[in-house]
């Protein structure tokens, strides 16, 4: 079967498409036949080992698991013997390490059934921004219906979900974003947009009750200017050029003062749940949340879409779509 893999940290031109064995699941694993899978900013930085600190976990000198992709949707080939929710034939998405390839292992706990009106290519793009969208402003942000809400990076992958989803909560939505994409943030429910490049939201003159930060290219201090004062700043987002200081000295910062005020900086990484992706294939089945896709490349071009994605400029999710390297 064939796989992207890379070898060594570097650009985008280290992922090359090998023939690999076809993967045998575990106990507790399901084989995916892989339709679609969609690019993280993850991929990206576990590829060029930057910040350093990930090659701490990753391999310093060589990545240990040179396999990108982890949002996938596809069918189920095979189950391991303890596997009785899945059988093969089903349809599913959700997580899977190395999911840019033909077929792909992942325990059985993180897919769930893909609804029936969600296409392949929407379903891949679901887990990781889906699920870091809700479960920040349902469970950091604690949104309410009425909260005054401001998503900072309202176009990118997990952006556009949180402008979806925050309107589902009744709130009273602000999207940040460029100028070419304020159209596309106010056709999927934004109340008000606020276009950066012209005008930056930490000096307006409207609070807050929630900020969903999904870029890092503002401070705690920074956007505590237009929170309530109950309000809550979740960063979710990092700065492009990420160095390990740029990482941990202002999430020290932010943390320590967020100790002292009454408004509380929050940071989370999003945490594998059935449940909320239920709710989430749910959702785009009903027609509640259309998942953004900017663009599906072929499986030969998976090094062009992560590319693109570590450019900084993607407009929704990209995907990458395994049934077009089957058609060729």
């Amino acid at each position: 079967m064939k796989a992207i893999a890379y070898h060594e940290y570097g650009s985008a031109d280290v992922l090359k498409c090998e023939e690999i064995e076809k993967p045998v699941p575990r106990d507790d694993e399901v084989l995916i036949k892989v339709r679609a899978a969609s690019v993280n900013p993850l991929d990206w930085r576990l590829m060029k080992g930057k910040p350093f600190i990930l090659r701490i976990f990753f391999g310093l000198r060589k990545p240990r698991l040179g396999r990108p992709g982890i949002d996938v949707a596809g069918e189920v080939e095979a189950v391991g013997r303890n596997v009785t929710q899945f059988k093969p034939g089903d349809e599913v998405f959700g997580a899977c390490r190395g999911a840019f390839a033909e077929y792909a292992c992942t325990g059985a706990s993180k897919l769930v059934m893909k609804p029936g009106k969600v296409t392949f290519d929407q379903a891949a793009s679901v887990h990781v921004a889906g699920l870091t969208a809700l479960q920040g402003l349902r469970d950091k942000g604690r949104i309410q219906p009425g909260s005054k809400v401001l998503i900072n990076g309202a176009a990118g992958g997990v952006g556009t979900f949180a402008v979806q989803i925050a309107k589902s909560f009744g709130a009273h939505v602000t999207g940040v974003c460029s100028t070419r994409n304020i159209d596309m943030v106010s056709s999927i429910g934004a109340d008000e947009v606020i276009d950066y490049t012209r005008h930056n939201f930490t000096t307006g003159s409207q609070r807050y009750d929630l900020i969903l930060d999904c870029v890092g290219n503002h401070s705690f201090s920074e956007c505590r200017r237009v929170l309530n004062p109950d309000g809550r700043c979740v960063m979710v987002g990092a700065p492009h050029d990420l160095s390990v200081m740029d990482l941990v000295v202002p999430m020290i910062k932010d943390l320590l003062l967020s100790v002292f005020v009454s408004q509380k900086a929050v940071m989370f990484i999003a945490k594998s749940s059935q449940d909320d992706l239920i709710l989430l294939g749910e959702l785009v089945a009903t027609g509640k949340l259309k998942p953004v896709i900017e663009r599906c490349y072929s499986f030969s071009d998976a090094a062009d879409a992560v590319q693109h994605v570590e450019e900084g400029h993607a407009r929704g999710k990209v995907i990458i779509t395994l049934d077009l390297a089957r058609e060729t």
